[in-house]
C-alpha cells in the first residue's frame, strides 16, 4: 500500500535521515528517508518545472515496493 501526501491539516514533525536526487530529462526525483513519531517513510517527490507530486511509502513495506519495481524493470528491459 502506498500512502498519499501528508494531510496538511495534520502537520507531522519529521527528521530527514537520508536523501537521494535523480535527474532525468526535464524531471527531478527526490527520495527522502524520514522518521517521525509514527515511524519511517520514504517520501518520493517528482518535480517538473516547479510542479511537484509526492507519495509516501511506509518503511515497513519498502521491500515489497522495491520488489514490485524490480519486476517492472525486468518487463521493461524485455521490451527495449
Amino acid at each position: 500500500m502506498v500512502v498519499a501526501i501528508n494531510n496538511p491539516a495534520r502537520p507531522v514533525e519529521s527528521d530527514l535521515l537520508h536523501t537521494e536526487k535523480i535527474l532525468s530529462d526535464r524531471k527531478t526525483f527526490f527520495l527522502d528517508l524520514k522518521q517521525n513519531s509514527r515511524g519511517m517513510v520514504v517520501k518520493i517527490t517528482e518535480d517538473v518545472g516547479g510542479n511537484r507530486d509526492t507519495i509516501m511509502v511506509p518503511a515497513e513495506i519498502l521491500g515489497d515496493f522495491i520488489a514490485a519495481l524490480s519486476d517492472i524493470k525486468l518487463t521493461a528491459d524485455e521490451h527495449l
